[in-house]
């Protein structure tokens, strides 16, 4: 770690950052597209739970291993398929990704045991994360290279809206034509957005076809990258891992009504879509100080919902906030752990996506233990507090690491007898 945090290339010099370009190039928001459909399916199945278990004949507990499925999937697909397809341009890695996707689906479509089940969401949780690694650098290389986080924020958007728009449509789907349908309906669109990508990304290589794997696995030395990927885990631990509980937390704690909870979660999507893109746009100017606040306010929406969570009011609002505050600094974090990955972007994208998904299963079972506790339902936005508050040991000191490397060309301006410009005085900057 110490070695890595010597060396500072001159383009990542955040002073001499060119403005950002208004707008962003068409490529990054069929990334956006992309990585909406990712997002619907990793949730739909939350929705299906219960005809999933009716027709597999297995419990309802039995049959949400469909969902920690695809969270090990994710976890261990974002980076093996980096490695796997290293040689291949963006373009195909992509195509290739939704072709997998849209064949996992048909096989959960069709098939007739829930094992297959669950053997077809390991394989869409193997393509879902390749894809995203791949999304993410193909958006920030596409974009201004001050305008990297606002593009990051835009592709994850898209799995923001899912939540949204996505899973709700395809829950009420699941109901009218059977849990089988939503996944037919993803399989089609997925080879529908296959064709766009085929026509949009430029089939260009990723700059990598010299590159050998040890190469690649050399940004595993950067210890700023490792920093950002504590920051990603802990974030999603404390967030997610409360989302995971929310809606005991609204009807036994809160005392509101079980049909009105698909409301509530709705303003969680709302504020989570919300965040992505302001936070997007803040880290292009502030990334730093935009990763600190996201892990601070985080912290106290989670401290305030779990002391107010006994009135309904301020808790409805309270996880609408918590949606925002808490993906604030998610693209930044992906932003920097691109940045940071050096030569291997696409392997430091895939780890992020990695260090998201494992910081929500660890912080989901984390805040299930909580709920034996005498905080009953009120345990998971507390312990989540205290974990994301964890979130600022990592922010903060990638932010001094990144002072301690631009002052020295700061320093020597001044001894230069020449002002520095203004904006290279702000030191989160």
């Amino acid at each position: 770690m110490q070695g890595a945090t010597l060396q500072a290339p001159v383009d990542e010099r955040v002073a001499e950052r060119p403005p950002a370009s208004r707008r962003l190039p068409g490529v990054v928001y069929v990334m956006a597209l992309g990585t909406f459909l990712m997002g619907t399916t990793e949730f739909v199945v939350a929705g299906l739970l219960p005809e999933i278990a009716g027709d597999l004949q297995v419990s309802v507990a039995r049959a949400g291993l469909a969902i920690t499925v695809f969270a090990v999937g994710m976890i261990i697909g974002a980076p093996l398929m980096s490695m796997l397809t290293l040689r291949l341009p963006a373009r195909w890695t992509l195509v290739l990704a939704l072709g997998v996707f849209a064949a996992g689906h048909v096989i959960a479509a069709v098939g007739d045991s829930f094992g297959l089940l669950l053997a077809a969401r390991f394989l869409t949780a193997l393509a879902t994360g390749a894809f995203w690694a791949v999304a993410n650098v193909v958006a920030t290389r596409a974009a201004d290279p001050a305008a990297s986080s606002r593009a990051v924020g835009v592709v994850g958007s898209g799995a923001m809206l899912a939540n949204v728009v996505g899973v709700p449509l395809g829950a009420f789907a699941g109901q009218l034509v059977g849990w089988r349908g939503p996944f037919w309906i993803l399989a089609v669109l997925a080879v529908a957005a296959t064709g766009l990508i085929a026509r949009s990304v430029p089939n260009e290589p990723r700059g990598r076809q010299t590159v050998s794997i040890r190469s690649e696995l050399s940004a595993l030395r950067s210890g700023r990258l490792w920093l950002v990927l504590v920051a990603c885990a802990t974030t999603n631990a404390g967030v997610l891992g409360t989302y995971t509980y929310i809606a005991p937390l609204l009807t036994d704690r809160a005392g509101i009504a079980g049909s009105l909870v698909p409301l509530v979660l709705v303003g969680f999507g709302a504020g989570a879509l919300a965040g992505f893109l302001i936070g997007g746009r803040a880290g292009d100017v502030r990334p730093y100080a935009t990763t600190i606040l996201a892990a601070g306010s985080s912290s106290a929406a989670l401290l305030a919902l779990g002391l107010l969570s006994a009135s309904a009011a301020p808790t409805v609002v309270l996880v609408a906030l918590l949606g925002l505050v808490g993906f604030l600094g998610t693209p930044v974090l992906i932003a920097l752990g691109v940045r940071f990955a050096g030569k291997a972007p696409t392997l430091g994208s895939a780890l992020t996506v990695s260090a998201f998904n494992l910081g929500t299963a660890a912080g989901s079972w984390i805040a299930g233990l909580t709920l034996d506790s005498p905080f009953h339902t009120a345990g998971p936005p507390l312990i989540g507090a205290a974990i994301a508050a964890l979130t600022l040991i990592p922010t903060i000191t990638i932010a001094l690491v990144q002072l301690r490397r631009t002052r020295p060309a700061l320093d020597q301006g001044t001894n230069r007898g020449t002002a520095p410009p203004q904006h290279q005085n702000r030191i989160f900057r």
